[in-house]
């Protein structure tokens, strides 16, 4: 069965006011302190076979900014992956990016050590829709880093959009789209705003210095994406996810289609062998239980074979093509279940078609709800 790894990296020279996740900013000593832990997770999960000696598929460096690491600092932690669990001939590496933080010799050095992904976040190409969400930056950094990027090597580049930025109009969000395509990318992944507690963005809109997302609105983008990244060669292939031929992300299909995956890192989530688990959230006491010789681990669950199945049905329900019918056919679960299957079809959430059963268009609306009513 595939594997795949996650790692955390838990860093940015900002936080942006959107953002609610674990990080730090970016300071030397705490950097080394973090390289020192990572290693230290990396040799005993490996001393402990939590892999069983599959070699990995995929590894994905998210953060946090990955590259606000110095590109050998980023090698270092490739080679000890190599050194620990080992990859196969044909290993999907990313690396997520903000477009400041890179040069085209690092870029370089990232292909030369086996990355084949880079992950640039955009969010927007207007200069003033970026300073509302606390982007310090330029659109014009966005178009020089993916020259670079391509010049060091990468061919598939994948850029992250947000929509629904305060003030920005269904027009300004397909200015975005085609000043992206512009630049040829081979993945593109959109993501409404959402306002999440204990950011910037959630303080501003209780304060009334930022608007609320207009989720009508959003719908209409959403949709408008759709067209436009279709017309230009594109699949949806995942609910945010658009990708040229041969360039969906493999390493988040491990996630959609039930695979194995280990994370490693502050908060880093894994599930391996029916268990799933978590990190400590705090920088600190990741490093600190490292520190002592233990795994960070806060919470672990071994899932029944029904919870399995139902976690594999609802997260496949992200792809655009469903989970194959057969899978409901294997080892049914109880009646309940099969009940609120038949109730979210009757609100027209969910489909067959073709033996497989998916979200509708309104279903994609939401995926979060419909999730919560299956798990």
């Amino acid at each position: 069965m595939s594997v795949g790894l996650y790692l955390h990296i838990p860093f940015c020279h900002t936080r942006c006011h959107f953002c609610a996740f674990t990080l730090q900013i970016h300071r030397e000593d705490r950097v080394q302190l973090y390289l020192g832990a990572l290693v230290n997770e990396m040799r005993l999960h490996a001393d402990q076979q939590s892999l069983a000696g599959r070699r990995l598929d995929t590894v994905y460096f998210g953060g946090g900014t990955p590259t606000s690491l110095s590109a050998g600092q980023l090698t270092g932690i490739l080679q000890n992956v190599r050194d620990s669990f080992g990859l196969t001939d044909a290993t999907e590496i990313s690396v997520e990016a903000h477009p400041d933080t890179v040069t085209e010799d690092g870029l370089r050095q990232l292909t030369d050590a086996g990355c084949t992904r880079i992950s640039f976040g955009v969010q927007s190409m207007d200069d003033g829709e970026l300073l509302q969400i606390g982007r310090r930056t330029s659109s014009n950094r966005t178009q020089a880093a993916v020259g670079m990027a391509r010049s060091a090597g990468f061919a598939n580049i994948n850029l992250d959009l947000i929509y629904g930025v305060p003030g920005q109009t269904l027009d300004g969000w397909l200015a975005t789209l085609d000043a992206v395509l512009a630049l040829e990318p081979a993945h593109l992944s959109c993501y409404a705003l959402t306002v999440e507690e204990k950011t910037r963005l959630h303080l501003d809109v209780r304060r009334g210095d930022a608007i609320e997302p207009d989720a009508a609105l959003q719908n209409e983008m959403e949709d408008a994406a759709a067209r436009r990244l279709i017309t230009a060669g594109f699949t949806r292939y995942e609910i945010s996810n658009y990708a040229r031929p041969g360039y969906a992300c493999r390493h988040n299909l491990l996630y959609w289609q039930g695979h194995d995956y280990l994370g490693l890192g502050p908060s880093a989530q894994s599930y391996l062998d029916g268990r799933r688990f978590g990190n400590v959230e705090s920088v600190e006491d990741y490093d600190r239980t490292l520190g002592q010789g233990c795994l960070p681990i806060t919470e672990s669950e071994l899932l029944s074979a029904d919870q399995r199945q139902r976690e594999r049905i609802v997260f496949g329900l992200r792809l655009i093509e469903g989970v194959d019918q057969v899978l409901l056919r294997h080892e049914p679960p109880d009646r309940a279940w099969q009940q609120t299957l038949d109730r979210l079809t009757q609100r027209g959430l969910l489909e067959e078609r073709a033996g497989r059963l998916r979200l509708t268009d309104a279903g994609r609306r939401f995926a979060d709800s419909v999730a919560a009513e299956l798990i």
